[in-house]
């Protein structure tokens, strides 16, 4: 079952709590942390969009470091990741139109604002995992497949973004569902997705793992965008490997291997990279530089009155 994770704090009085499940894993793989049920299949929701991009590297998609990036992204929707979307489908040969996403507004705060105020509507291309979609159909035509079927869970490129979760994770996947993007969602443990990430992080140079956690070092800001906490932390935390997803999932790698995965039960986003940051720090981790993530500010009449924090509590190491 769920464990309290995170108190949410408004003076000095504990107004909510959330419940969820956390793992963290040392350079071995070992389990160092260990809270509620991280070995219950879940949905690792965008979290797994780095693993996605590996399965197409391995199918023989072709990117620069910033459109890498863009393919494991949820993006912000600010203009240069759009371009940047546009850029992936063009060097494929294809038009917008072959975007089978979600039409959406742009996913950043700012971003919004800025298109509506520019009288535009929601469309795929805009919608924050347009980077992703653009480059499975990049991935398609590199290997000759059919690209008005790519969202089908049979078809060969989902077939391979399932064998790739599995070899990472280290698990077989236990569920198949359908992302709010579109795209087939395939579930693994808490646990497999904390070692998919010490996989990609800790991956040695010449290998696509290796081409898909520098790409995203390197360019954290075409992950996230603006603002973003996992934008912030990989610019702050040299060598991270970061990704949030929807439903309270967040997944951090380390160069050594190590990694840390959070899945808040109640979906919400408020908490997840603060309980992240939480387990960080009891890898060992200095996560002084992430001060601003580990704790999300509780506003009352808009200036800060409490905070959201973690409660992980003293939990012994090898449990669960």
């Amino acid at each position: 079952m769920h464990e309290v994770v995170a108190e949410v704090w408004r003076g000095d009085l504990v107004e909510s709590v959330h419940h969820g499940s956390v793992v963290a894993l040392d350079a071995d793989g070992r389990t160092a942390l260990t809270a509620g049920a991280p070995k219950d299949v879940m949905f690792p929701r965008s979290s797994n969009k780095p693993v996605q991009a590996l399965a197409m590297l391995r199918c023989g998609l072709d990117l620069p470091p910033e459109l890498l990036a863009l393919a494991c992204a949820s993006h912000s929707g600010e203009d240069f990741h759009v371009e940047g979307a546009r850029r992936v489908l063009a060097s494929a040969g294809l038009a917008e139109d072959a975007l089978r996403c979600t039409p959406d507004l742009p996913l950043g705060e700012a971003a919004r604002r800025a298109h509506l105020a520019a009288g535009r509507d929601a469309a795929p291309i805009f919608m924050n995992c347009s980077g992703k979609h653009a480059a499975m159909l990049a991935t398609c035509v590199a290997r000759g497949w059919p690209t008005e079927s790519y969202l089908d869970p049979e078809h060969p490129l989902q077939r391979a973004i399932a064998d790739t979760l599995a070899d990472l994770a280290g698990e077989p996947v236990g569920a198949v569902s359908v992302d709010g993007c579109g795209a087939p969602l395939f579930g693994v443990s808490l646990r497999g997705l904390a070692t998919a990430f010490g996989r990609l992080a800790g991956a040695g140079e010449g290998t696509a793992e290796r081409r898909v956690a520098d790409a995203m070092r390197a360019h954290p800001e075409w992950v996230g965008g603006t603002g973003r906490d996992v934008t912030t932390l990989m610019r702050r935390l040299p060598g991270a490997v970061a990704k949030d997803g929807a439903e309270g999932v967040y997944a951090v790698g380390l160069p050594d291997g190590s990694a840390v995965a959070v899945k808040i039960a109640d979906g919400a986003a408020r908490a997840r990279a603060v309980v992240a940051v939480a387990a960080l720090a009891r890898l060992g981790v200095d996560v002084a530089p992430l001060a601003g993530l580990a704790e999300e500010p509780v506003l009352g009449h808009g200036r800060p009155v409490g905070a959201v924090r973690p409660a992980l509590g003293p939990l012994p190491a090898g449990r669960g």
